[in-house]
């Protein structure tokens, strides 16, 4: 496909990016870690935009694993765009807190939605089991499917 060709935008999150990084005894995660990888190949490969936010800088920035924090950021050279504002998306992440998502999560997800990003890809169940209306929040395996449909 190439770059800019019908190209759409992902945002991934945090336990998405750290999903490699997890205890890979469980299938789940052996397959949620197979599939983000592959996910990375078609953003290195232009057929997705990854789109990035100050809340992945500041969730990386925390993680005490040094290894884990570098290959993450990393990540940031790809991304098309790059959300640096918090008080714009502040008032969607609070619709997004009183439906229930943690503070961190809901500006993930607000970060996303103004970036206007097609797909929120996470492996949290507490994120996945919100109906959201301005993105579509998926998890990377049911991501990969959908993608292999639509092209």
């Amino acid at each position: 496909m190439g770059a800019g060709y019908n190209s759409m935008k992902v945002y991934l999150d945090n336990c998405c990016f750290n999903r490699p990084f997890d205890d890979q005894s469980s299938l789940v995660v052996r397959l949620e870690t197979e599939a983000k990888l592959y996910i990375q190949d078609l953003i290195k490969e232009g057929d997705l935009d990854l789109v990035w936010s100050f809340v992945l800088d500041y969730e990386n920035d925390n993680n005490p694993f040094e290894e884990v924090r570098e290959r993450v950021a990393e990540w940031k050279e790809f991304a098309v765009s790059d959300w640096k504002q918090a008080g714009v998306v502040t008032s969607k992440a609070n619709e997004l807190m009183n439906m229930g998502l943690r503070v961190k999560d809901a500006f993930h997800v607000a970060c996303a939605i103004f970036l206007d990003a097609s797909y929120f890809i996470t492996t949290d169940k507490k994120i996945l089991n919100k109906h959201i209306n301005e993105v579509e929040c998926i998890n990377p395996i049911d991501f990969i499917r959908r993608y292999y449909n639509e092209n």
